[in-house]
């Protein structure tokens, strides 16, 4: 690559922008939990912030966009617990068994986000980048417990068992609680490990 090719690097992002960008994401997550996520158009956003549309979509191209970004922070803190839990302590079956637990927990208070589809694209949450940490976490702490068979269908089983689908129709069709679909978690990985 030629070294005297100008590139284009973006500027700091201005602080009026930063502050917007905040402010819609307060507002959005406010709305969302007064009304639902399915009532609340991005126009009732932009308006309840006090902005224009444009200024909206600059940040965010549509809902499914402003969902992502609304779970961006939780995610980083569960990325940063479980990073932290494997470091500390190193019981892979008892971190296994919680990290699944504080998965459903994070799916369990973020359906409404997590069920958002973005326009004319099949986006399939099992492939998304930021969940595939979860097979990877599922996957690497199953080698840790080096059981009988294969390892890679194993994390499968589990993983697709956090899918938010899968967890909506356990509560909202099958009538699941929380504390049924933990148990049901659990038992599966201990039947997979026999």
């Amino acid at each position: 690559m030629d070294q005297n090719l100008p590139l284009y690097e973006p500027g700091p992002t201005r602080a009026d922008a930063l502050q917007n960008r905040q402010l819609l994401l307060q507002t959005a997550r406010r709305l969302f939990e007064e009304l639902g996520v399915e009532q609340v158009s991005m126009t009732a956003v932009a308006q309840e912030a006090g902005v224009g549309k444009g200024t909206l979509y600059r940040h965010f191209e549509n809902k499914a966009a402003l969902c992502q970004a609304l779970l961006d922070e939780e995610q980083r803190d569960l990325q940063t617990r479980t990073m932290h839990r494997l470091a500390t302590l190193d019981d892979a079956l008892d971190n296994l068994r919680w990290f699944l637990v504080e998965v459903v927990n994070y799916v369990e208070r973020n359906r409404a986000f997590l069920c958002v589809q973005v326009p004319n694209e099949e986006v399939m949450l099992l492939g998304h980048p930021a969940h595939l940490w979860w097979r990877q976490t599922i996957y690497k702490l199953l080698q840790r417990i080096n059981p009988l068979g294969d390892l890679s269908y194993m994390a499968d089983v589990l993983y697709a068992m956090l899918d938010v689908h899968v967890l909506r129709f356990q509560r909202s069709t099958l009538g699941y609680n929380q504390q049924r679909i933990v148990a049901g978690l659990e038992e599966t990985l201990f039947k997979l490990l026999r």
